[in-house]
């Protein structure tokens, strides 16, 4: 039987050293703030947008949301964007995706001032990540590092498969296990025979975002199994890309969903927008 790497109770951990942080700048005068821009009424980016406004409430943050229309234009969110770029009070931005459709999301990430990016998702923040200098490093790859390293788990010269080739999970996930000295395959879900590599991986990476993908016949016994996705099943409750069921007393270790991954990825957006914080105190 698998034991369950918790991000719930690893999150509360990094989200109290930020905490601390923030406690340290504000004895200094600075007031570490995130803006978080939500267009259109996704209900799923709605809850997103909720926990995070919870977690900043927590980390001593001062977190807002700047709620707009799906109908807003492209030329709108832009001045937004650079209004809170030349804000200095403003030390995070963060736009809730997806975005409504007309919008380019290229372009209103490549707006974001890369300095205050959280996200990690600016061309020149990306860039850097790639060149084993990130800035930042992306919230859901680093909160899987970090669940990863809480659990003593050491991915140096280990196969690690990663199933997603997202630019926001899937490429960066790569890439912060190569940096660590793993072998990485990327799949996705349209790899022919896709079992046949996962079966191969110590260290197996879910990012697809389709229920049930991941079954247990799919999996080397032994194996670290992180499902990064969220899916709703027809009875309204929460699944990740992986079955559960099958993969649990096959997996050495297994993250739940929900309570595995998400978790993380919100507690580094917590960590990023600190880090910015202090940057901007020491320019």
């Amino acid at each position: 039987m698998a034991e369950i790497l918790n991000g719930i109770t690893t999150s509360k951990a990094i989200k109290s050293e930020v905490l601390a942080r923030a406690q340290a700048l504000r004895a200094k005068g600075t007031e570490p703030r995130l803006e978080v821009i939500l267009v259109g009424d996704d209900p799923a980016s709605a809850i997103y947008v909720k926990h995070k406004e919870k977690d900043c409430a927590e980390c001593g943050i001062k977190g807002s949301t700047r709620r707009l229309p799906a109908d807003t234009g492209q030329e709108k969110l832009l001045a937004l964007i650079a209004e809170l770029n030349a804000d200095p009070s403003v030390h995070g931005i963060l736009i809730q995706q997806p975005f409504p459709q007309g919008i380019d999301t290229f372009a209103v990430t490549g707006a974001v001032d890369p300095r205050k990016d959280v996200d990690a998702l600016h061309p020149e923040n990306v860039g850097l990540i790639a060149l084993d200098r990130p800035r930042f490093l992306p919230c859901t790859p680093a909160g899987v590092m970090a669940l990863l390293d809480t659990y003593g788990i050491n991915p140096k010269g280990l196969h690690c498969v990663v199933v997603g080739r997202s630019h926001i999970v899937g490429k960066p996930m790569a890439q912060l296990l190569l940096a660590r000295h793993a072998t990485v395959s990327i799949c996705h879900s349209r790899t022919p025979d896709l079992g046949a590599i996962t079966r191969q991986a110590d260290i197996l990476v879910s990012a697809v975002g389709r229920l049930g993908l991941i079954t247990g016949d799919m999996i080397k016994p032994g194996a670290v199994v992180i499902d990064v996705a969220m899916n709703k099943k027809p009875d309204g409750k929460l699944a990740g890309d992986v079955v559960f069921g099958e993969a649990e007393p096959l997996a050495a270790y297994i993250t739940p969903v929900p309570g595995g991954v998400g978790p993380m990825t919100r507690a580094i957006l917590m960590q990023n927008t600190i880090l910015a914080a202090e940057r901007c105190v020491e320019r």
